[in-house]
């Protein structure tokens, strides 16, 4: 036997004209002429030596993967029976693998493997040979294909390509239920050996489960495990090679299996007794307690339905909250510490979600009780009558009683009540309710008509604590009377054509009335008995609430009369009854032949001159416009007046000097003389007009001694300036240039009277440039910033 791997090649000798065959150890690799190759063959040498060569023919070679030699392996010899041993035949290697992994041997045909194989990475290599003449690279032999496999070795450990594994059983299973399924794959080759027959054994997650060596198939190994006691079981699975023996490779994997849970817990409370305490305001709809059965359960089997089962229906009720699975307990009634001040209640709960396969472990409910305790508060006074329904007729004088409300302390003081309306609910006060004894009358006339029922609030206050008020509704009614007289029910437009004959009904008449009788309206038409006999329209009542106005007579004609106004006497069915007289306007119209109205009104009379009415306009039109115009024109003219400043002569004071140069202070009086404006002392001519230049002499007669009017600074301040203002009001009344509007009066004036006098610089003409301001340090500390800038110790002015 030849060791399984290496692949050598053995030249055999022939006949003498025989042909070279190549044979693998394994006996993979014939030559076509090998099949007869034996020495002792049936046939002679001469039978053999009549046969052609043919070509070579190949089948594979062998080569042990994962080879850790440093020598390259030999794989096999290719050789020619054209092949003399003269070196003139090359061997020549392709395909799959050639010259980077396989190499061969040119003269030889050795092939070896220059690299180590893998047979998980490519299992075998197809190649192509060929032998050609050396120097003529001509072939020899035609080309032929062979492969070479690669023989397997256990170097693959098995592998859990889907682990880590995550299982769960339902707790309390029996023995033996299936869990899980692993698998582990190995890469080795499974026809080779046993280097890809795997078992599986379990090392860690015993004695609670077990596997199956040859499936790995995963069972419980107890029964009754209880996911309460412990949820979450980490199994270590061990997967080996070689059928488990001694060298075999091994993988291993964790499988975690969770207890999953089912109800075999029944809900059980904490406590048998529980207490509350709650005040008799609570609102309704309040919670008043919570409480909770615990189960050991989770999910759905944790799921509690509460009920009440005693002396709590009707008050209370109970309901489960979803997420916390606890029982709410909320009032359904308003409570009454004076009633009932204590209430015992039995609640159960049981599982929601029951499963039958445990009934026999016990009852899935538990009981408990509640013991809900009233206190006493303070509460505001209740009305025996929530809503009271009152009526009042209309016409009731002021102060007449409606109605009685009633309301009470519920508490065991029993204060007494005060009551009173809320005004918000009756802004107009037609209504007084007594403090005392809770009687509603009238405080104003009613009108139905306007209001038919009154809402009202009464407020009911407790004496001792006002700050307790209840409330109750009174609704007022206002009863009907007959105090509204019917009218028409519109305003009617009465046509009647020229042309109408006797008899022809000419308008249909309805009423309306704002009363509203019980038996409905009833209305009465007729005429008036001062236009009963006319000779134009009668009228005539249709017993359903209308009337027809009919006409007496024919030949109605606009040029005669185009308006008729008919009085028409309306009574209502009330009492007592009452009655209004309306007036139905007819108007005469030009109608065609089917009865419409053409034209109403006043007939157009023509001229005798033949003007048509669109002349007449025209000429009325052109008429107007030229009166309007000569109106405007003489307006225009009389409200031109003078101007109040002539543009050649314009008064000093708006004169507006523009120079380049700096002015000369106080000794430039080129422009105008600013002491004659500005120093009171001088004598004005009272004839001289202050804001325009006078075309007439003034007419007032001032006197002509200054002496009889005292000096400008002589005067109080209030009277100097009182005085220079009617000055100028009288030169302005007098002037008879003056404009008949209010026109604006320019005063410069700038007062006196000042401790210091005037500080400007316009009044020291005459005086000296160099002065002496000392005398500021004396006025106090607000003439302080002044003293600091225009006084000095030389007695030198700053502006010298």
């Amino acid at each position: 036997m030849w060791r399984a791997g290496p692949i050598l090649a053995l030249l055999l000798p022939l006949w003498e004209q025989g042909c070279w065959s190549l044979i693998s150890v394994s006996g993979a690799f014939v030559s076509s002429g090998a099949q007869n190759q034996a020495p002792h063959s049936a046939e002679g040498p001469s039978e053999l030596l009549r046969r052609h060569k043919r070509s070579w023919v190949w089948n594979q070679f062998f080569v042990l993967e994962e080879y850790t030699g440093e020598e390259p392996l030999y794989v096999g010899k290719l050789h020619s029976d054209m092949d003399k041993g003269d070196g003139k035949v090359k061997y020549v290697l392709s395909g799959q693998g050639a010259t980077s992994i396989f190499t061969i041997d040119e003269s030889t045909g050795d092939i070896h493997a220059t690299k180590r194989l893998d047979r998980e990475e490519q299992a075998y290599y197809t190649l192509q040979a060929r032998a050609v003449d050396r120097k003529t690279e001509i072939p020899v032999e035609p080309i032929s294909e062979f492969v070479v496999k690669v023989q397997d070795i256990n170097d693959n450990e098995p592998k859990f390509m889907d682990g880590p594994y995550m299982a769960g059983v339902p707790e309390m299973s029996a023995l033996g239920t299936t869990v899980v399924q692993v698998a582990a794959t190995d890469a080795d080759d499974p026809t080779y050996g046993n280097s890809a027959r795997v078992v599986y054994s379990i090392i860690s997650g015993q004695p609670y489960f077990s596997v199956d060596p040859k499936t790995g198939v995963i069972r419980t190994a107890l029964p009754n495990m209880d996911r309460e006691m412990k949820d979450q079981y980490v199994l270590v699975i061990q997967a080996k090679d070689m059928v488990g023996q001694m060298g075999g490779l091994s993988g291993t994997t964790s499988v975690t299996v969770t207890l999953t849970d089912v109800n075999d817990n029944p809900p059980r409370f904490s406590r048998k007794n529980y207490q509350y305490t709650v005040l008799e305001s609570l609102p309704v709809a309040s919670v008043v307690a919570r409480v909770k059965a615990a189960d050991a359960d989770i999910g759905s089997n944790a799921e509690m339905e509460y009920q009440i089962m005693e002396d709590g229906p009707g008050v209370f009720n109970i309901t489960t909250d979803e997420d916390t699975q606890e029982g709410v307990i909320i009032l359904q009634k308003p409570l009454d510490f004076e009633t009932k001040n204590s209430y015992n209640l039995r609640i159960e709960a049981t599982n929601r979600n029951i499963d039958p396969a445990f009934v026999h472990l016990g009852s899935f409910s538990d009981t408990t009780f509640v013991k809900v305790t009233v206190e006493d508060v303070n509460e505001p006074p209740v009305f025996t009558t929530q809503l009271s329904k009152m009526v009042v007729p209309e016409d009731a004088s002021v102060g007449s009683p409606i109605g009685r409300v009633s309301a009470h302390d519920p508490d065991s003081s029993n204060s007494p009540v005060r009551y009173s309306i809320d005004r918000n609910t009756d802004l107009e006060r037609f209504f007084n309710v007594d403090a005392l004894s809770g009687f509603i009358s009238t405080a104003k006339p009613l009108d139905r008509e306007v209001n038919s029922v009154h809402n009202l609030t009464i407020l009911a206050m407790e004496s001792q604590d006002p700050t307790q008020i209840g409330k109750g509704f009174a609704a007022i009614t206002v009863l009907d009377i007959n105090d509204n007289a019917p009218v028409f029910a519109i305003e009617y437009e009465t046509l009647l054509c020229e042309n109408a004959a006797p008899g022809q009904v000419i308008q249909t008449i309805s009423a309306v009335d704002k009363d509203e009788p019980p038996s409905g309206h009833q209305f009465y038409f007729a005429l008036p008995a001062s236009v009963a006999g006319n000779s134009n329209f009668t009228l005539r009542d249709n017993k359903d609430n209308t009337a027809s106005i009919v006409t007496k007579r024919g030949g109605f004609r606009r040029r005669e009369q185009v308006l008729y106004r008919l009085p028409v006497l309306i009574v209502d069915s009330g009492s007592p009854a009452l009655s209004s007289t309306n007036t139905l306007s007819v108007s005469v119209c030009d109608c065609d032949s089917d009865g419409v109205a053409q034209s109403c009104g006043a007939v157009a009379y023509t001229l005798p001159a033949g003007l048509s009415t669109g002349a007449l306009v025209a000429i009325l039109g052109c008429i107007i416009t030229l009166l309007v115009m000569v109106l405007l024109i003489v307006s225009m003219h009389r409200r031109k007046k003078e101007p109040l400043i002539l543009e050649e002569e314009r008064d000093v004071r708006e004169n507006i000097v523009r120079y380049d140069d700096e002015g000369g202070g106080e000794e430039d009086t080129e422009a105008f003389d600013m002491v004659a404006l500005r120093n009171l002392n001088i004598i004005r001519d009272p004839k001289v007009r202050r804001d325009v230049t006078p075309d007439t002499p003034t007419f007032f007669p001032y006197p002509t001694s200054s002496s009889s009017r005292p000096v400008y600074k002589t005067l109080p301040d209030n009277v100097v300036f009182r005085e220079f203002i009617w000055d100028r009001l009288k030169d302005a009344d007098v002037d008879p240039s003056a404009p008949p509007y209010d026109s604006l009066q320019t005063y410069a004036f700038e007062g006196s009277g000042s401790v210091a006098e005037s500080l400007s610089s316009l009044e020291s003409l005459s005086t000296d440039s160099e002065q002496n301001y000392d005398y500021l340090s004396n006025w106090g500390p607000r003439f302080k910033k002044l003293a600091d800038l225009y006084g000095n110790s030389d007695g030198n002015s700053v502006f010298s």
